[in-house]
């Protein structure tokens, strides 16, 4: 896509979010619902638009703080929002639909606060790639009206990273975080010891300068993701001792390292992709 091209497809979007008036976005502090965010603020006015973020225990301690601190960058009303996908068997006991669960959870609670403040509108952070990879969390959303205007304007990953970075957001460059429920393999159960497990772990690597990393839990087994080119530093005996000393108090008896290195979404590696899937499918990273 050239710069013309990119340039119409932005307006476009914000064509689309000028006309919704008044919106609820879906805000996890990653890269895409930041940029959408962002956006809506600019073309409605930080009084039009509400950033909400739910409280869960799949999402990282370190994203919650920084959709703090994001919101507060760009001036916008900052909206807490608690979910209650915990107290739902289907979420827990992680089927390959999981996610499904997760955002019914959370579009229920933003539906309330849409009809609670007048607002006219849901919108999230969905971009066009998205539709390539297993994603029933977009089938919640499409159940509720959520919209989603940098997909429907035919926004990609790499165009979002591209306009953030126009638009000065430290987001620009950021790796993606999906929940913390995403690492557990599907068919164990998800609880929020198992997650703190994760969390602190992949906050340890994150320490050692590790950018990029996924901490995948397999019952009592972790097994480690970076990319290739950390996989010989976490191999060094020195750092290797760390990890591993780390890895056990967190309660882990197993460690491993994926000499595959890291890729998004490798928990779906088990089963088939598709586009657009039903809620019989699973959403990635």
């Amino acid at each position: 896509m050239n710069e013309a091209d990119l340039d119409m497809r932005f307006q476009g979007m914000k064509d689309a979010i000028a006309a919704m008036k008044r919106v609820v976005v879906a805000f996890s502090a990653g890269v895409d619902s930041t940029f959408v965010l962002k956006v809506a603020v600019d073309v409605l006015g930080r009084e039009n638009v509400i950033a909400a973020t739910s409280r869960s225990d799949s999402l990282a301690a370190s994203e919650f703080e920084e959709s703090k601190s994001l919101a507060r960058s760009i001036g916008v009303e900052h909206l807490i929002v608690e979910t209650a996908e915990f107290s739902d068997p289907n979420y827990l006991s992680n089927p390959v639909n999981r996610c499904y669960f997760c955002k019914t959870a959370l579009y229920d609670k933003l539906v309330e606060v849409m009809k609670d403040r007048g607002f006219s509108t849901i919108i999230n952070g969905i971009n066009a790639d998205d539709f390539g990879d297993f994603r029933p969390g977009i089938v919640a959303g499409d159940e509720r009206n959520v919209l989603a205007p940098a997909a429907d304007a035919g926004l990609s990953k790499a165009d979002i990273r591209t306009l953030s970075q126009r638009l000065g957001l430290p987001t620009h460059d950021k790796p993606a975080a999906p929940c913390l429920s995403s690492r557990v393999q599907y068919g164990e159960s998800i609880t929020p010891e198992k997650l703190a497990m994760i969390d602190s772990c992949e906050a340890f690597l994150h320490g050692l300068g590790v950018v990029e990393c996924r901490v995948r839990h397999h019952n009592n087994l972790a097994r480690i993701e970076v990319p290739q080119a950390y996989i010989s530093r976490l191999a060094d005996p020195a750092v290797r001792q760390q990890v591993e000393q780390h890895f056990r108090a967190a309660g882990y008896q197993y460690i491993t390292l994926d000499l595959t290195g890291f890729r998004s979404g490798s928990m779906n590696e088990v089963i088939a992709f598709g586009k657009r899937q039903s809620v019989q499918d699973n959403d990635s990273e």
